[in-house]
């Protein structure tokens, strides 16, 4: 199963040094397979995303990702973007600027989208309860959709925070799972 990082500012920081400093010290403690760069907020989001990158090919991160950024995925070199929810009109796009390209689905009809624009993979959520995201899929719901979205990889997100919730979404057997506090 692999293992998705994904950044926020309320825990790794909106100043470069101790960006860096923080995302450093989760990639020592944590092997992760994908790792993306989300940040809604700050205002220095471009030194951000490139204190990422770098920071992510010293750790040799397989695949890295901006959220909802083309244009900057393709400047910065990341190998590709993570697309929100909104986005899927762009996906189109990130395919043919060779981007490996992620978008976040809350439903089946979201699966079914993204599956039919060719997406690589897709984010699906939230498993668990996170606040203010809607109500939670459950394990369930998780293995049925990996079930009948057979063709496209599904990874799991939302509120997988403990060895415990990595246990259950184990179960049932996504392509990986994706999280920003369990990495913390």
């Amino acid at each position: 199963m692999k293992k998705y990082l994904i950044t926020d500012p309320k825990y790794y920081s909106d100043n470069t040094i101790l960006f860096r400093k923080n995302l450093t010290r989760v990639l020592k403690n944590h092997k992760v397979d994908i790792a993306c760069f989300r940040d809604k907020i700050s205002h220095n989001y471009e030194d951000l995303a490139k204190v990422f990158i770098d920071v992510c090919n010293e750790f040799k991160i397989e695949t890295t990702l901006i959220n909802s950024h083309i244009n900057l995925a393709k400047q910065l070199k990341a190998t590709g973007v993570h697309l929100t929810s909104d986005q899927f009109n762009q996906i189109k796009e990130a395919k043919e600027n060779d981007l490996y390209t992620i978008i976040s689905c809350h439903n089946y009809n979201d699966i079914e989208k993204a599956q039919s624009f060719y997406a690589n993979c897709v984010t699906y959520s939230p498993i668990f309860n996170v606040a203010n995201k809607g109500e939670p899929k459950g394990i369930h719901k998780l293995k049925e959709a990996i079930k009948i979205f057979e063709d496209i990889d599904i990874i799991a997100l939302g509120g997988i925070t403990t060895k415990e919730d990595l246990k259950k979404v184990a179960y049932a057997k996504p392509y990986g799972f994706a999280s920003i506090r369990y990495f913390i």
